[in-house]
């Protein structure tokens, strides 16, 4: 399949070439009809100044001779019978009756006559005109005649002039009309490597043409639709990498979840096993693995509550029943069950008591995921510290990087780097959901191996 630019130059190539043709045989015959038109006239003209030299036939001989000198035509002069009496180029007594001939007879009867012949006499081709005249009260025809050749010699040369002006004139338009193709071509191509570009994805830069109308609106139109692609191979970008990233996050929660729950199945089912397997055990070992086993139990109900809790409180499902209380009252509550776990640490409470208004189950669960928090990532007393409007859980752990603090809030996320591992990810996000019911807010201050403050403002 031919390309556009190639399609152009070769239908005004052959264009070019009809038309030189078509041109050059129209001005031949076109040409050779006026040429011939114009000699037929001047040979009109020459009869009708030779007839008023004619007052009598005495100097025939003479006027013929002069006449023939001056112009070049043949000039004969016949009777009324056809019988030749002058002529200027042949012998009369050689030349036969002319009564016949075409000229003669169109001049007997129309006054002129003419006709193009083949002059056996001369061997050559002429062409004749004759005119009738009267002389003495007789009939004479003056025929002038021109030798073809010099009008073919004159008219070639003539019709070579035209058709090498039209050809030059058509040449120069074909360089132009080339030089034309090569731009279109350029156009063309350029416009199919944008689309080449587009369909890998990769416009290098914006297209642009000059050139006509069609090609400028055709790249507007290009860049635009280009411009289209580029934004929705972004947004599908940002989707693919919201896809990955919630791919990698339900794999850490599948994770997350399989490793809080393995600890605690692991205990009941060992536990379980050896008093199945040990009947003789001693009743008193039998109730410390029986309390293990309904610990673990509680903790895999804990968990199960907290990721239906967290459902709850992203759909905004959960209600809260305030009431007054007592901030030492809580912590009273609270922190009992946290020195159990953790044994060998201290928590301290700072501050006077206050008495605010909170939903006592809630807000218990968020201070209990602060302190324990902190319990777990610091080596160091953990203090609780109280004034009239906050209430801050201060450690001297491994601190937590800034850029970490602005995702900390995420469900599920979990901030590993020096080895802050938040199990599930859920305990931060409880405790912003919950003060977010309560109008609380929640500031956390903390820098890498210095330790973090988590404050509620209330």
């Amino acid at each position: 399949m031919l390309k556009l630019h190639q399609l152009f130059l070769r239908t005004f190539s052959l264009i070019f070439l009809l038309m030189l043709l078509v041109l050059s045989i129209t001005i031949y015959f076109w040409s050779k009809h006026i040429y011939l038109d114009q000699i037929e006239k001047n040979l009109s003209q020459n009869i009708d100044s030779l007839s008023f030299s004619f007052t009598n036939l005495d100097n025939v001989k003479y006027i013929v001779k002069t006449f023939k000198a001056k112009t070049g035509n043949r000039i004969t002069i016949i009777d009324e019978n056809g019988v030749v009496i002058a002529d200027s180029d042949k012998n009369i007594k050689r030349m036969e009756n002319h009564s016949n001939r075409y000229e003669i007879i169109h001049a007997k009867y129309n006054g002129y006559g003419k006709k193009i012949r083949f002059s056996h006499t001369l061997d050559q081709e002429l062409l004749y005109v004759a005119k009738k005249i009267v002389i003495d009260d007789k009939i004479y025809y003056i025929r002038l005649a021109d030798y073809t050749y010099k009008i073919q010699d004159n008219f070639t040369e003539l019709v070579y002039q035209l058709i090498g002006f039209i050809a030059l004139f058509l040449g120069g338009f074909f360089i132009v009309t080339y030089y034309l193709s090569l731009k279109i071509k350029d156009e063309t191509n350029s416009i199919l490597d944008y689309l080449i570009q587009m369909s890998h994805k990769r416009p290098k830069q914006e297209l642009y043409s000059d050139f006509c109308e069609e090609f400028s609106k055709i790249t507007r139109l290009l860049n635009k639709v280009a411009s289209k692609l580029s934004k929705k191979e972004k947004q599908k970008a940002k989707q693919n990498a919201k896809l990955k990233l919630a791919n990698r996050q339900k794999d850490e929660i599948i994770s997350a979840i399989s490793h809080e729950f393995k600890n605690p199945i692991a205990i009941i089912t060992g536990y379980a096993e050896t008093i199945l397997n040990d009947r003789d055990l001693p009743e008193k070992m039998q109730e410390k693995f029986l309390n293990k086993i309904y610990s673990n139990g509680n903790k895999m109900s804990q968990i199960i509550d907290k990721l239906r809790l967290t459902l709850k409180l992203e759909e905004g499902k959960q209600s809260i029943m305030t009431s007054e209380c007592s901030l030492y009252s809580i912590l009273n509550e609270i922190i009992p069950d946290l020195k159990e776990k953790y044994t060998q640490r201290d928590i301290n409470i700072l501050g006077e008591d206050i008495i605010i208004k909170v939903d006592e189950t809630l807000f218990s669960m968020a201070l209990t995921n602060l302190i324990e928090n902190a319990l777990k990532y610091s080596e160091d007393e953990v203090v609780v510290k109280i004034t009239p409007s906050t209430i801050s859980v201060i450690d001297k752990g491994i601190g937590i990087d800034e850029e970490e603090i602005k995702k900390i809030n995420q469900k599920f996320y979990r901030v590993s780097q020096n080895g802050w591992n938040n199990s599930l990810g859920l305990g931060l996000f409880i405790v912003h959901s919950i003060l977010k019911l309560h109008n609380f807010e929640l500031k956390i201050s903390s820098k890498i191996h210095e330790g973090s403050e988590f404050t509620i403002n209330y």
